[in-house]
This record gives structure tokens, C-alpha cells and sequence, in this order.
């Protein structure tokens, strides 16, 4: 089991086009993490029902380490930058591994 170095993001998107382009953007840098970021073991963007300006991201890294490692990639200081024509908020959650259950590949 991986107990690692979690996060959970909650993006509050501009009014407009901003989701569909901040989407876009979160598509481009996933291409970049699963390529190079090994110790990135769950990036995953959320849709949030009912609030279709809100996006939640849930990160999950092998340590802290690889999280750093993941700061400094190109795709993701790429990714800070642009969002910001898209994020109108942004509330960061960091998150320490106590207990769980993680699915195998079968």
C-alpha cells in the first residue's frame, strides 16, 4: 500500500467559457504527468454536480518528495500559471495517510 503525500484541490472557476478551458489546460498537463511522473500515483480532476464552476483535484504522490518533484516539472509550473485565467479561488487541502484500502491491478 502506498501510504504517500495527498492532496485535494478545490477550484473555484470564473464565470464563462473558464471551465471548459481550465478542462482543457488540466488535460494538457495530465499528458505531461503520466509521462515523466513516476511517483504520481492518482491525479485526478472532479466535476462537482450541481456546480458546474467548481472543479475538485485529488492528488495523490508516493512521498513528499515526489510531490516536490512534481512541483518543478515543466507541464506543472505551466499549469499554475495559465490556470489563473481560469480560477477565480482556490482552496488547498494537504492530506497525511492514517488507514485505507487501495485497489490492485487484478
Amino acid at each position: 500500500m502506498v501510504a504517500g503525500f495527498g492532496l485535494v484541490v478545490r477550484f473555484t472557476l470564473r464565470d464563462g467559457e473558464s471551465a471548459e478551458g481550465f478542462d482543457e489546460l488540466v488535460s494538457r498537463t495530465l499528458e505531461g504527468i503520466l509521462r515523466y511522473e513516476q511517483g504520481t500515483v492518482v491525479y485526478v480532476n472532479h466535476r462537482v454536480p450541481d456546480e458546474p464552476h467548481v472543479r475538485v483535484f485529488y492528488e495523490l504522490y508516493e512521498s513528499r518528495a515526489a510531490f516536490e518533484a512534481h512541483e518543478r516539472q515543466p507541464h506543472t509550473r505551466h499549469f499554475l500559471a495559465e490556470r489563473e485565467k481560469f480560477v477565480a479561488a482556490t482552496d488547498v487541502t494537504f492530506l497525511e495517510h492514517i488507514d485505507g484500502k487501495v485497489q490492485t491491478a487484478r
